[in-house]
């Protein structure tokens, strides 16, 4: 008897999967995960032989759709996307009902890029450095769209104010997307997002693009200064992204969802989507379980302390 489990187990693996697969997306339709998953998915379903669907779940900077994944069936039918405010932040900021590590099984990495700091075609400001010069003059008057506490969104925002010795008004938003179309509308005057939600906008000339938050200029979008340069030092953010399966999930299942994610992200179209909206695929060596849980563990070990500051000044 004591084989059975093993058995159950390389059996599902076989047949896996004899039905669609669903991954659930913690935000709404538009934003940048969003936009990564889709395109993901529709590759991976090539290899997976079934349709895989995107199922989008928002609210509390995407914690609710986290915990629907924590709590799905652990057979491989329903997996989700994540990156570091989902499963690095949200838990220095909400009580949440599930374990950021113990509750999941890694994937796979997905992708990286350094976020931008974008404000609306309006705004007087023609630089970074106008724009901190008015909100000294006006404190509390600049508004900056957030996916809501423990988002990127938010702490970076926290972070250029501690930075920058402004005050910002925040506004929150079910996910980046929606918070966008505030900035476009001009309602909204700053947002720090990732450039798969808002790099096409930046090219139109629909939004301005103030810095990217990286060391280095973006590849992706080489005349927006660096922090750096533009008069934020030190306000380095690098985002990645990856997918989890519910807790006890077999191992064979793991590994096939791995694979079809490798072979979706070696696909030259899928690589050239991705690139439109100014993300990276990981190395292929690093598009495995075991990377992707070492990268976590590294993320928190690195961020937990400094959130718990950051939050600690908050209240």
């Amino acid at each position: 008897m004591a084989g059975l489990p093993a058995v159950a187990s390389s059996a599902l693996a076989q047949t896996y999967p004899t039905r669609p697969i669903t991954i659930i997306v913690p935000f709404p339709p538009g934003g940048g995960g969003d936009n990564i998953t889709r395109i993901v998915a529709e590759r991976m379903r090539v290899s997976l032989g079934q349709p895989v669907i995107i199922e989008n779940v928002s609210g509390a900077s995407g914690s609710i759709g986290v915990g629907r994944v924590a709590r799905a069936s652990p057979d491989g039918y329903v997996i989700g996307f994540g990156y570091w405010g989902t499963h690095v932040s949200n838990p220095t900021v909400y009580s949440l009902d599930y374990d950021v590590v113990n509750d999941f099984e890694p994937i796979s990495l997905l992708t990286s890029a350094p976020w931008l700091i974008i404000a609306r075609n309006s705004l007087p400001a023609k630089d970074l450095k106008e724009w901190i010069a008015w909100l000294k003059a006006n404190p509390g008057k600049g508004l900056v769209a957030t996916a809501g506490a423990g988002s990127a969104e938010h702490v970076l925002a926290v972070l250029f104010q501690n930075l920058t010795g402004t005050r910002l008004q925040p506004v929150t938003y079910r996910g980046s997307a929606p918070a966008l179309q505030d900035v476009i509308a001009g309602h909204v005057d700053m947002q720090i997002v990732t450039p798969a939600t808002c790099l096409p906008h930046v090219r139109s000339g629909i939004v301005k693009a103030f810095a990217v938050t990286d060391k280095t200029r973006f590849p992706a979008a080489p005349d927006i200064p660096t922090v750096d340069e533009a008069g934020v030092p030190g306000l380095y953010y690098i985002s990645w992204s990856g997918f989890w399966a519910p807790k006890r999930t077999p191992k064979d299942v793991i590994t096939r969802l791995a694979a079809a994610v490798v072979d979706a992200l070696a696909d030259p179209m899928v690589r050239s989507r991705l690139a439109e909206y100014g993300v990276e695929p990981f190395p292929r060596e690093q598009q495995t379980p075991d990377a992707l849980g070492a990268w976590h563990k590294a993320e928190i070990e690195k961020w937990w302390p400094i959130l718990r500051v950051l939050n600690s000044k908050q209240d």
